[in-house]
């Protein structure tokens, strides 16, 4: 079964966080992912910019409008997202356990729908 890892982090912790540590924690991502991928768990990985360089997309009465920055208000911004293959929600949940974004930050897990 596939899972949705979304990866959260308060722009204010970056901002705090020394440089040594910010890279540290990225070395171990990096090694995080990679080991997804050697475990064939991993099905796909993404990194994303800062929220300040979303835009969000709303289309109503057929007429699209553009807001800069995302949807929702929350301190805790959107880094990155896992698509995962996990035999199990525990499996999943324990895999998502052992990212270091999880240290600074917070990992919703979210199974897939079934296709069809």
């Amino acid at each position: 079964m596939k899972y949705l890892l979304l990866f959260r982090v308060e722009d204010r912790v970056w901002q705090e966080i020394s440089s040594t540590e910010a890279d540290v924690i990225r070395a171990e991502s990096d090694a995080y992912d990679e080991d997804l991928a050697r475990s064939s768990h991993l099905v796909f990985v993404q990194r994303l910019q800062p929220a300040r360089t979303a835009v969000t997309v709303r289309v109503r009465d057929r007429t699209p409008s553009y807001t800069d920055g995302p949807f929702a208000e929350t301190k805790e911004q959107l880094a990155g997202v896992i698509v995962l293959e996990a035999a199990s929600r525990d499996e999943a949940l324990a895999t998502a356990s052992r990212s270091p974004l999880a240290r600074i930050g917070s990992v919703e897990v979210r199974p897939g729908l079934a296709a069809g």
